[in-house]
Parts: C-alpha cells; structure tokens; sequence
C-alpha cells in the first residue's frame, strides 16, 4: 500500500493523527469527522491511498463494495434511526470541481434528525 506522507487521512489510519475511530479492518478506516454537517457524520476511507473516485478501478470493486455494504451498519451503529423513517447520506466528493478537500478517497457517512448544519 503507497502511503504518501504528506496525506492527512493516511496519517490517521496509520494513527499517527488522533481520531475518533468508528471501524477498522485490514482495508478500511472509519472515523467521525472532526466539522460535523450531521448529527451522524463520519468519514469511511480505505487504508490504501486511493486519490479519488476518478482513480478507481476494476481492482478496487471488492473494497467499495464491502465500505458500501458496511455504511448502513455503521450509520445505525452510529445513531441514524432505521430505514424508511429514518435514513443517512452517502456522499463522495470528486475533484476541485465536486468539492474534495482531501485528495484520498473517503466517503462521509450523514444521518440523524434534520435540519443539519449542511447538506
């Protein structure tokens, strides 16, 4: 796995940056975000250093489908009330233009009574 070192989110699946983690396994780091939008929010982010969506490929379909497949038990885990009262957002922001901040692929995770601070 290439780990860049100037890479905020790297450093904090290697936990060298503090976070609240929610989940972790071989592939994937989950952690709450530190400017919540929601009142659930959290970031799911693989361990590898994927730049963005536009860098996924064939190789990655088995990672984002496992982050994918845990993101409802995690938003459950992490107080989203259940389906179709209740609910989450998925979001993944791509590229200046789509809004990414961070150049690691992550996935924010938002739930909880609205209205929320954004979004």
């Amino acid at each position: 796995m290439s780990h860049p070192d100037n890479c905020i989110f790297c450093k904090i699946a290697a936990g060298t940056i503090p976070s609240r983690k929610v989940y972790e396994d071989e592939d994937i780091f989950v952690f709450h975000d530190i400017a919540p939008w929601a009142p659930v929010h959290f970031l799911m982010i693989p361990k590898a250093h994927i730049p963005s969506m536009a860098q996924v490929g064939a190789e990655h379909e088995a990672l984002l489908g496992r982050m994918m497949t845990l993101a409802p038990k995690l938003a459950l885990e992490q107080g989203c009330r259940p389906y179709p009262e209740g609910g989450f957002r998925i979001v993944t922001n791509t590229g200046a233009e789509g809004g990414q901040e961070v150049h690691h692929l992550h996935i924010h995770v938002m739930g909880g009574p609205r209205p929320w601070l954004r979004g």
